[in-house]
């Protein structure tokens, strides 16, 4: 069993930054796909940004420019910086790792942007 813990959502005004943070009970090697997902009320869980564990990155196309991930294998730990932050980002952030077939997954964290 994976177990992913997520941290450091909040509410913060628009034009404002965030880190979130994951924390993963297991090794992540470079095979793996570590994702943050999110989810608005009332829309489909959207894939916001995805890291393999070799280093490569994927963005969905509203969040480029803005978001970055990274990841660190050493720490088993994946970060997701947001920056200049819109309301419609506001949403359920949540971490996932895709580990040899199996997907895993935490419970979130809140992120909220006020206008």
């Amino acid at each position: 069993q994976v177990q992913l813990v997520e941290s450091g959502g909040g509410l913060v005004q628009a034009g404002g930054s965030l880190r979130l943070s994951c924390k993963i009970s297991r090794t992540i090697f470079s095979s793996n796909v570590v994702g943050w997902y999110r989810q608005a009320p009332g829309k489909q869980r959207e894939l916001v940004a995805s890291i393999t564990g070799g280093g490569d990155t994927r963005y969905v196309d509203s969040v480029k420019g803005r978001f970055t991930i990274s990841a660190d294998t050493a720490q088993d730990m994946a970060w997701l910086q947001m920056n200049s932050l819109k309301p419609e980002d506001t949403a359920i952030y949540i971490c996932n790792i895709n580990r040899f077939g199996v997907t895993y997954w935490g419970q979130g964290t809140q992120v909220t942007v006020s206008s």
